[in-house]
């Protein structure tokens, strides 16, 4: 039974991996295809995987859920919010009660639900869903002009905790178990405790990194994955938001340097892909298509308000008084609020909370977000183009890691001038060292081959290979020279201490720097520093 039992476990697997490549193809989420493949493998597979606990799948989504949050945070340069910080923070709070509160007046008024029943569906559907949004952003690597990419990151990333809190208060009023100062309690409690321990949860952990030396390798990790776990479960237990503790810690220590982050990397971005694809395989086991087929009109109907009215109207109160948000890109950043698992996984908090519910709060909501995910996320490049809000020269995949090595070879290319020691001279009387090779010239069209006799001369391009150097104790960082700043119009040679100029971007160039490099306001250096 157990060799049965790994094989569908493979059997999945395989499979995930085959609806991965079809969905990237055709511009569909993949956790979608998630999903889809859970239905299937819970109503129809060779062997009916039932997940009728409910109680149990919101606990097991709900931890999978911190480690998204966390690491949602920790992604999240902070360099490249900080422009969009004010209005990523208002879409995730300001927005997500007002989408809530203007689609919970739909549900009553248009489809006739009890006040607490529709504002609770608001509260649940009210949040965007980060995963799904970027898988798309990334797979067709969009990236979209005016910081909308890292606003959207932001807010999709931060607003999970705004709409839990929102569902929590109003399971509690359905309950008739919340009186006026209990729901304020409850909200001063959530906000305060859930930011006040994530901030002093994420100084500990940042202190301890910087001290602590590891004996094992791995054991950084393992720590961190901790303090993870720890950042939801201490503010949960005093009443706190654990995931906005959560994302607050991620974002802390993502953008801190420590000895072995780059390694982590890997570690949180695979399992945070597992408990992406966990979540909706699990939810997609839940579902039941008799059922499902009840919950597709109101569904449709709320997707729709969302969609045309709600989440507009949200957005655009909010980045219209800014002034610097064209209609076209507060168009955009309406389209693009996926409904996503956590609305999901509220949903059955709601459903296992709430015993006097009388409407199918729980197939609703899944096909508002399978409608969400398949029709508008398909649509999202699409929108884009037809918005002119794509920016060929904006890299969507950038991260906080983009200078990590991950090869054992590295190509370099070195311009050799009138009257430089290379100028004249054959190869074989350089005197290189043994892990420096001159593989190529480029000598105007043409590409020759370098052998010891190989005669350089001014105007080639060396192109020479060395051995990557992998260092735990030093670090590349990238800084913008700003025009009221202090490097503006100075040389660099006027700047020690802060670490070793590499390169400097300025517009379509990059520039090698000398000492005597004068910066412009509008470049952008970097930094070779240690820790």
């Amino acid at each position: 039974m157990t060799a049965l039992f790994l094989i569908l476990i493979v059997i999945i697997i395989l499979t995930c991996i085959g609806l991965d490549q079809i969905s990237a193809k055709i511009g569909i989420p993949t956790l979608l295809a998630f999903i889809l493949l859970g239905i299937i493998f819970g109503n129809v597979g060779a062997i009916p995987m039932y997940l009728d606990n409910q109680v149990f799948a919101k606990d097991l989504c709900s931890v999978a859920l911190i480690v998204i949050m966390f690491y949602g945070g920790f992604g999240t340069r902070w360099e490249a919010v900080k422009p969009v910080v004010r209005e990523s923070v208002l879409l995730a709070s300001a927005g997500v009660i007002a989408t809530a509160a203007l689609t919970g007046l739909f549900c009553h008024f248009a489809l006739g639900w009890g006040w607490a029943q529709s504002f609770l569906l608001g509260a649940v559907v009210s949040s965007t869903d980060a995963a799904s949004v970027f898988s798309i952003l990334r797979a067709k690597k969009l990236g979209l002009k005016n910081n909308t990419a890292p606003m959207l990151e932001m807010e999709s990333g931060s607003n999970d905790p705004c709409a839990y809190m929102l569902t929590a208060i109003m399971i509690s009023v359905l309950n008739a178990s919340a009186s006026g100062w209990s729901l304020a309690w409850m909200v001063f409690a959530q906000i305060v405790f859930g930011a006040g321990l994530g901030f002093l949860i994420a100084k500990g952990a940042s202190w301890a990194l910087q001290h602590m030396r590891f004996s094992t390798d791995g054991f950084d990790t393992l720590f961190v994955f901790a303090v993870a776990v720890a950042s939801y479960a201490l503010p949960e237990l005093v009443g706190g938001n654990g995931y906005l503790s959560a994302y607050i810690v991620g974002m802390a220590l993502g953008n801190e340097e420590f000895k072995g982050k780059k390694a982590m990397v890997g570690f949180f971005d695979g399992l945070t892909g597992l408990m992406q694809v966990l979540i909706f395989f699990v939810l997609g086991l839940l579902a039941r298509p008799a059922q499902l087929h009840h919950a597709v009109l109101p569904a449709l109907a709320i997707f729709a308000f969302m969609l045309l009215v709600s989440r507009p109207v949200a957005v655009m109160s909010i980045l219209a008084p800014f002034r610097k948000y064209p209609i076209r890109q507060q168009l955009l950043v309406s389209f693009v609020g996926l409904r996503g698992a956590a609305s999901i996984v509220f949903a059955i908090m709601a459903v296992t909370g709430s015993p006097l519910l009388d409407v199918d709060l729980f197939n609703i909501v899944f096909c508002i977000v399978l409608i969400s995910i398949s029709l508008q996320g398909s649509l999202i490049p699409w929108t884009a183009r037809k918005l002119d809000m794509i920016d060929l020269k904006n890299d969507v995949m950038k991260t906080f890691n983009d200078y990590s090595d991950t090869t054992e070879m590295q190509f370099s290319q070195i311009d050799i001038s009138e009257g430089s020691t290379w100028d004249g001279k054959q190869v074989m009387e350089l005197g290189l060292p043994k892990n420096v090779l001159i593989a190529l010239v480029v000598r105007g069209s043409e590409r020759i081959i370098v052998h010891g006799d190989t005669r350089l001369q001014a105007g080639d391009k060396a192109i020479i290979v060395t051995k990557t150097f992998a260092d735990t104790e030093t670090y590349l960082v990238e800084k913008k020279v700003k025009p009221d700043g202090k490097r503006a119009g100075h040389a660099i040679s006027e700047f020690s201490g802060d670490g070793l100029v590499l390169l400097v971007k300025r517009g379509e160039q990059q520039l090698i720097p000398s000492g005597d490099t004068v910066l412009e306001a509008g470049d952008i250096l970097v930094i070779l520093r240690k820790r």
